[in-house]
């Protein structure tokens, strides 16, 4: 029992720090997502898309996701792209957390004539 146990006990924290990561992970990715969503309406822009993910990060995140940042890099006249990035929380004290950035990318709504590109 003295040889397996620490085998054991590593492998616990190891399948909690992968979902921890996991979930964390998920969490940006719905930010960016609901962002997208809200930056890609008819005459909203990038700023209300960020300002979206920021809202979801601070109902959901918690200590899930710490140090996260919302950026909206990369977006255009007919493209969004929204990019939220952060750190999982560690198991292990004194260990830095895994690094994630999770982005959500789309076209925005406008009226166009028929045959128009």
């Amino acid at each position: 029992m003295a040889i397996v146990f620490p085998f054991v006990l590593l492998l616990t924290v190891a399948v909690i720090q992968a979902s921890m990561w996991y979930y964390a992970r998920e969490i940006a990715l719905t930010a960016a997502r609901e962002g997208l969503s809200a930056a890609r309406s008819y005459q909203a822009g990038p700023e209300e898309g960020a300002a979206r993910a920021r809202d979801v990060l601070d109902r959901t995140a918690g200590d899930s996701l710490m140090s996260s940042s919302v950026s909206t890099a990369g977006s255009g006249a007919q493209r969004v792209r929204i990019e939220v990035s952060g750190i999982a929380q560690s198991m292990l004290p004194g260990v830095p957390g895994l690094r994630i950035t999770q982005s959500a990318s789309g076209t925005r709504e406008r009226w166009t004539t028929p045959g128009a590109p």
